[in-house]
């Protein structure tokens, strides 16, 4: 996968209150320069093997790192001192591993099922409130937002986005805590998600030319 050659001006159309994190699944570490040479910083990661290799061959970058696939709890301390933001804490087990192995509090979002698909991960959204009041109990993670993923054949994608919004408003006002982020919206919905509050959007395919 090749960088898009209008790469600035696609950046320069995102708002400059929303963070725009590469979804670097199937792109080599050489485009992944080509990018940040452009102004993406924050690269997404979704596989530790992959995470591992990039990670090093990037070094001598100022990437901010985010783990948003799905970690594995006996992969976790692998990745969990590299990484600068988790995006998927869906169970207490992995919580579990994070104060076991990680140095210093990690940003960190949970991710919600919003749509209850069977085949997907993330808290039920019914379950979220009581999770969240678990988590609060651990020193190494710092609950910064919340993610989601919409069905991806979906008329309704907008109303979505806006059961997180408001599920996010409800928890802040029960628990008295401030969740200053969401994690919503992907290549073919993020401006569905800008529109109803999203703060980070993880873009893949859109970055690049086919």
């Amino acid at each position: 996968m090749k960088v898009r050659e209008d790469i600035q001006q696609f950046i320069s159309t995102i708002p400059s209150n929303v963070t725009l994190v590469a979804a670097t699944k199937y792109v080599v570490s050489n485009e992944m320069r080509n990018l940040f040479k452009n102004g993406v910083t924050n690269f997404g990661e979704n596989r530790v093997d992959a995470f591992l290799s990039k990670f090093e061959d990037l070094k001598d970058l100022d990437v901010t790192w985010h783990f948003i696939g799905h970690l594995q709890r006996n992969k976790a301390k692998e990745v969990i001192n590299k990484i600068d933001y988790l995006h998927s804490l869906d169970s207490l087990k992995l919580a579990d591993e994070i104060e076991k192995y990680r140095e210093k509090p990690l940003p960190t979002f949970v991710e919600v099922s919003i749509n209850l698909e069977e085949n997907k991960n993330g808290v039920p959204y019914y379950e979220l409130e009581s999770f969240i009041k678990s988590l609060l109990k651990y020193k190494k993670i710092k609950l910064v937002g919340l993610m989601m993923m919409t069905i991806k054949v979906s008329e309704d994608k907008e109303n979505q986005f806006a059961k997180l919004v408001e599920l996010k408003k409800k928890i802040e006002n029960n628990l008295n805590i401030k969740i200053p982020y969401l994690s919503m919206g992907m290549s073919e919905d993020y401006l569905e998600a800008i529109k109803e509050g999203a703060t980070h959007i993880r873009l893949g395919r859109i970055l690049f030319k086919e």
